[in-house]
C-alpha cells in the first residue's frame, strides 16, 4: 500500500487543473503508440498547445510529425528537465531503457506519471528515486475513442498540484478513479484494463452463435457487433444499474428469460467471469513480480 501525503500541501483539498487550456508548463510524452497517442490526441482535444508538449517516440506516425508545425518538440536533442509531468507509455519491456530518458526530462518538482502495466511503483521509486513524484496509473483501449476508464495511485511525494495536473491529463482519455492502496491495480487491471478483450469476445461469441442458429455470417456479425455496442451506449447513458436495464428487457416467460436462464445457472457466466478475472489478477502479479 502506497501512504498517502502526509505534509499541508499534500493533504489540500483537491484544487487541481480543471481545464488543460490553463496549464503554462511543459509536457513530456515517452512513447506514442496506441495509448500515448491516444492520449496526446485528447490533451490537444482539450486545449493543451502543442508548443507545450516533448514527444519522444522513434517511430512517430505522420499525425504526431505533423504536429511540429504546431510547436511540438518531436525527439529533441535535449530536453533535459524541462517536464512538470512526464508521461511513460512504452512497453513495460523497455521500461529499464525508458528509465534514463524519463528521469533526465522530469523537472525537479515534475511528476512522473507510468501506463505501464505490470511495473509498481517500487520499480519506478528504484529506478528514479523515492522522493521523485510517481503516479501508476492504469487506462484501457476504449481510450481510443475517450471513454476509457483509468485508476491512479500515487506515492507518498506527489503533492495536490501533481495530483491535479494528473487527474486533468489522464481524464483527457475518459473517466478516472483514485485509489490508494496500489494492490488494488492488480484487480483493476484484470477487470478494466483486460476488460475490453472480455467484450469484444462476447461479440465474436454471440456471432458465432448467431450463426449456428442460421444466420447468414455477415448478419450474425453485424446483429452482435451493434448489439454490443449499442447495449454498452446505453448503460453509459443511463442511470440505472446494469442489473435493472437486464430485468427491463426480460419479460417474463420470454426468450430472453430462457436465454438467461442458461447464462446465470450455477456454472454460467458468474463463475466464468470469476476464474478469468483472478487468473488476470493473478498474472498481474507474477508481471510485477
Amino acid at each position: 500500500m502506497q501512504d498517502t501525503p502526509q505534509s499541508e500541501d499534500e493533504t489540500a483539498p483537491f484544487r487541481g487543473f480543471s481545464d488543460l487550456r490553463q496549464f503554462t508548463g511543459t509536457v513530456a510524452l515517452i512513447g506514442a503508440g496506441r495509448m500515448g497517442s491516444a492520449m496526446l490526441d485528447g490533451w490537444i482535444g482539450l486545449g493543451l498547445e502543442p508548443a507545450r508538449l516533448v514527444v519522444i517516440e522513434p517511430q512517430p506516425a505522420p499525425p504526431i510529425t505533423a504536429l511540429q508545425g504546431r510547436g511540438l518538440r518531436l525527439n529533441p536533442n535535449n530536453a533535459a528537465g524541462c517536464a512538470d509531468a512526464v508521461v511513460l507509455a512504452v512497453k513495460p519491456q523497455t521500461a529499464a531503457d525508458a528509465m534514463a530518458a524519463v528521469a533526465g526530462m522530469a523537472a525537479p518538482t515534475g511528476v512522473v506519471i507510468s501506463i505501464m502495466a505490470g511495473r509498481n511503483i517500487a520499480f519506478l521509486e528504484a529506478a528514479l528515486g523515492r522522493n521523485v513524484a510517481i503516479i501508476r496509473a492504469m487506462p484501457n483501449t476504449p481510450a481510443a475513442v475517450g471513454r476509457g476508464i483509468t485508476v491512479a495511485v500515487a506515492n507518498r511525494a506527489v503533492t495536490s498540484a501533481q495530483r491535479g495536473l494528473a487527474n486533468a491529463l489522464l481524464t483527457a482519455i475518459g473517466a478516472v478513479e483514485w485509489v490508494e492502496d496500489e494492490t488494488l491495480i492488480d484487480a483493476v487491471t484484470a477487470v478494466s484494463g483486460s476488460g475490453p478483450a472480455y467484450v469484444f469476445l462476447l461479440a465474436e461469441s454471440l456471432a458465432r452463435a448467431g450463426e449456428r442458429a442460421g444466420l447468414p455470417a455477415a448478419l450474425a456479425v453485424r446483429l452482435a457487433r451493434d448489439t454490443v455496442a449499442g447495449s454498452g451506449e446505453l448503460l453509459h447513458r443511463s442511470t440505472l444499474d446494469a442489473a435493472v436495464l437486464r430485468r427491463n428487457v426480460t419479460s417474463p416467460g420470454g426468450t430472453t428469460e430462457a436465454a438467461l436462464n442458461v447464462l446465470m445457472a450455477a456454472d454460467g457466466l458468474d463463475p466464468l467471469m470469476e476464474r478469468a478475472v483472478a487468473a488476470a489478477t493473478k498474472r498481474s502479479r507474477e508481471l510485477a513480480g
